[in-house]
């Protein structure tokens, strides 16, 4: 270890333990020691078993179900940093929760995603990197810097290996809002582009229908959060019935919230792929499989730490240092 590198620590909270040991052993940061614990009234107590005074501080947490509890989990373990006199507490989210209310769609919304924003700044946190945000303006919500990695390479590089390229695939975004990140796949795989649209609207999932071509061709399913299954389950349907030969999804967030693995199992998904960043308890489908983002994100944290540009890794492969 350098002298530089003994500026930082590595902290984890509960929300995805797995994943922050991939992306300490893959960033060569051992992770730091602290305790976490509820009042029998379900106050959270956060104690740091060591010193960060004058490190550099990492916080790995995904606020994913229970969301609530992990988001004051990540809050109250920022304040002790900050107490702690640590030189600056960054926040590594590869789950970014509350994204999804990002303005308000009718009257009297709130915009919970600029207000957990404000609410780790206010904590105390000097920077967030966060992995596949919702909507990428929630990235302007923070007045102070906020790193947004992308899935997207990470997926194409997957797909390429095993050989689903070309005009015999056709990547597909599963509802109209989803037409950039699936446009962003299909220039990877350097194979067409389709959009799965509904006469009725996106809720209703009646009446849909593919625009493109995707008829004996394998059909790439493309969104950011898997929640309930629905639309990936809708859109398959859709595609086989146009045709398609085989169907794969793909989601950056795996949140399988309860029915979702029953519904995708009904399906004829070949393949259901998701990152680890969001670890759940709820069953999964029998055709999920996991692709570690711990490499990527330990790349953004080194990086960040050595005062080296983040913009290599929206490219990202495996060959980067």
């Amino acid at each position: 270890m350098t002298e530089k590198d003994k500026t930082i620590k590595l902290f984890s909270l509960n929300s995805n333990l797995e994943l922050a040991q991939k992306i300490s052993d893959a960033a060569g940061v051992p992770l730091g020691k602290i305790s976490s614990k509820q009042f029998s009234d379900g106050e959270i107590q956060i104690n740091i078993e060591e010193s960060v005074r004058g490190y550099d501080i990492y916080i790995i947490q995904s606020t994913s179900y229970p969301v609530n509890t992990y988001l004051w989990e990540l809050l109250i373990m920022i304040d002790a940093c900050k107490r702690a006199s640590a030189n600056s507490v960054n926040v590594v989210m590869p789950y970014y929760g509350y994204a999804r209310q990002d303005r308000t769609a009718s009257p009297r919304e709130p915009i919970t995603a600029k207000l957990v924003a404000n609410m780790l700044t206010k904590a105390g946190a000097d920077r967030i990197l966060t992995l596949d945000l919702h909507a990428v303006q929630v990235q302007g919500f923070f007045d102070i810097p906020a790193d947004n990695l992308y899935t997207v390479p990470l997926f194409a590089e997957y797909y390429q290996e095993k050989g689903l390229v070309g005009d015999d695939v056709v990547v597909v975004a599963p509802k109209n809002s989803g037409i950039k990140r699936a446009r962003s796949l299909a220039e990877y795989l350097e194979s067409p582009l389709a959009i799965v649209d509904y006469a009725d609207g996106d809720q209703k999932r009646e009446n849909g229908y593919i625009i493109g071509d995707v008829k004996n061709k394998s059909v790439i399913l493309i969104d950011d959060i898997l929640n309930t299954g629905k639309t990936f389950s809708s859109a398959s349907v859709i595609a086989k019935d146009a045709g398609a030969k085989d169907v794969y999804a793909v989601a950056s967030h795996g949140l399988f919230t309860p029915g979702a693995a029953k519904r995708l199992n009904a399906t004829s998904i070949t393949e259901v792929l998701v990152t680890d960043s969001v670890k759940t308890e709820t069953p999964k489908p029998d055709a999920v499989k996991y692709l570690s983002a711990a490499p990527l994100l330990a790349h953004a944290i080194i990086r960040i730490h050595e005062n080296e540009p983040v913009s290599p890794l929206f490219q990202y492969n495996k060959s980067v240092d």
